[in-house]
């Protein structure tokens, strides 16, 4: 099945009643707001909310460890994903959270899942506060491909390919840091800011120019993402994928998990 990684506004308007179609509210927030709050003040019509910490596992370096096969199959279940359902998630953040899902979705062999272009922005009106009622789906998530997640080790040892950091250019050169326990990057990371990937109407750069963005960074022939805890970083692998570029890969851990070891740390701008 051919479909995605994006759908606009409009292709969501022309679809969102068809019976194949799901959309999924992925929002959330690292401080101060709930994603569920906000979608129960206004949703799209007939979106069902999936909380990131649900499909979050117990098990693993960082914040938020990757899941097990079965929670992130008793959640598309519970919103009423079948294997043959496309899944549209978004968010109000540019896509930096909806493209986890996006990501854990391809992870676990669905083929059939978009990011909402623009977000809840682009979808602007009618929202709605009704909680739809659905018959639980039958998805079945099958088994991930563990070649494209990197461990802290494997991290440490890497030697081909660039290491690019997804967060904000302030929390890269160690300016900032409001959640984890060190400031700065991993040593010989580049900055490739996921906001990057966005045009000045929030939704993503055209294929060319996301291309040569990438180029840029040496990500021709892949590369390995981190972010804060492994949820941003997806932004990245998304418009890699947008891109047409070979698929990237996640350190699954991310700054949460380097930065809570005995590990060394740079600060500053990257050397040019």
């Amino acid at each position: 099945m051919s479909f995605g990684p994006l759908v606009s506004a409009d292709w969501l308007r022309d679809h969102i009643g068809d019976p194949d179609v799901t959309v999924i509210d992925f929002r959330w927030y690292l401080i101060d707001r709930s994603g569920r709050d906000e979608y129960l003040r206004g949703h799209i019509p007939g979106a069902m909310f999936v909380d990131l910490e649900s499909v979050t596992g117990g098990k693993g370096g960082g914040r938020h460890p990757l899941p097990a096969a079965w929670q992130v199959q008793d959640e598309m279940q519970k919103a009423g994903v079948d294997d043959g359902t496309k899944v549209i998630a978004y968010d109000d953040a540019g896509g930096s959270v909806a493209a986890r899902l996006w990501f854990l979705l391809d992870w676990f062999g669905h083929g059939a899942q978009a990011v909402l272009d623009g977000g809840l922005q682009a979808w602007g009106e009618p929202l709605e506060t009704r909680i739809p009622s659905v018959t639980r789906g039958a998805f079945r998530s099958k088994p991930p491909d563990r070649t494209r997640i990197l461990d802290y080790e494997a991290v440490r040892g890497l030697e081909t390919g660039p290491l690019l950091d997804a967060r904000a250019g302030e929390r890269y050169r160690g300016e900032k840091e409001p959640v984890d326990p060190k400031a700065g990057h991993i040593p010989g990371a580049l900055s490739a800011p996921w906001m990057e990937n966005l045009g000045p109407d929030g939704r993503f750069k055209p294929p060319d120019e996301l291309r040569d963005r990438f180029s840029s960074l040496g990500a021709d022939d892949g590369a390995v993402l981190y972010c804060g805890s492994g949820v941003n970083a997806c932004h990245d692998l998304l418009a890699m994928e947008i891109a047409g570029l070979p698929k990237g890969r996640l350190y699954a851990g991310s700054w949460s998990d380097w930065s809570n070891r005995d590990a060394p740390v740079a600060t500053g701008k990257e050397p040019r």
